[in-house]
């Protein structure tokens, strides 16, 4: 229950932050360039607004999506590797060496977490906790604020600690999961959540080809299969016993013209 709540709020942060800098980048560019058109009333209005925050914001929630989209990554597998190698070996050396891969994976992120979160509490959270609880913090360091939104910069670090610790229980996860099943994650780039896989018939074949040129499964008129107007025409319309009479005496008729 813990880990299908933790996925789903992996997948939310990391889709509201994408979707949200990418609308706040259009806003700022449909700003610029509509702010410089002489459009009474409309100018006026767009020059008192400040859209000068939007490139530091979507920066920060860059990285904090790419943070969590790494995480993301270990969990479904969309991480690429190279396993020329791995895939040569027998399969109980190939599944040591994947453990190995795996832990060391955890072991690098775990690292990063650790230094990324002393480097946050020293940066200024250590003096935002103190104050927050009313401890009496005068002699440690406030930390510096970013440029155009003033925001305190351990607040935009904290999503090296956050990202690489999530990072490395993804890591842990994967290897215990291998280690049970012995199958990794993997994802299929062909497919399209929400869409289901067309299953074809058992004796279907697409590349079997009845003149060399075209496929059986295709729907357009084979070469040396093509047909006059009025052969289509008949055969979309029912062909009555009259219409059969009469089109014999036509082409009897014609048969004799051309004889005389």
């Amino acid at each position: 229950m813990l880990n299908k709540a933790l996925n789903h709020l992996e997948e939310l942060l990391v889709t509201f932050l994408m979707g949200a800098a990418t609308l706040i980048i259009f806003a700022s560019v449909a700003h610029r360039y509509l702010a410089g058109v002489d459009i009474p009333g409309l100018q006026d209005w767009l020059l008192t607004l400040n859209f000068s925050w939007a490139q530091e914001l979507c920066i920060i929630m860059f990285v904090w999506m790419a943070k969590f989209g790494a995480a993301y990554g270990v969990r479904t597998g969309i991480h690429v590797g190279v396993d020329v190698l791995i895939n040569r070996l027998d399969d109980n050396m190939r599944g040591k060496f994947i453990v190995f891969g795996l832990l060391a994976g955890a072991l690098f992120t775990g690292i990063v977490a650790a230094l990324g979160a002393h480097f946050v509490w020293e940066n200024g959270a250590h003096y935002a906790v103190f104050n927050t609880f009313g401890i009496q913090a005068e002699d440690l360091y406030e930390g510096p604020v970013t440029p155009d939104l003033e925001w305190p910069t351990w607040i935009v670090y904290c999503a090296i600690p956050f990202g690489s610790s999530l990072m490395c229980f993804r890591f842990l996860q994967v290897t215990w999961s291998f280690l049970k099943t012995g199958e990794l994650p993997h994802h299929d780039h062909g497919h399209v959540d929400g869409l289901e896989d067309e299953v074809p018939p058992v004796d279907f074949d697409p590349y079997g080809m009845d003149d060399n040129l075209h496929m059986k499964d295709m729907k357009h008129t084979m070469v040396g299969e093509r047909r006059s107007g009025d052969e289509r025409r008949h055969e979309s319309k029912p062909v009555t016993d009259e219409h059969r009479g009469g089109n014999e005496r036509r082409q009897s008729g014609k048969n004799e013209g051309g004889q005389q």
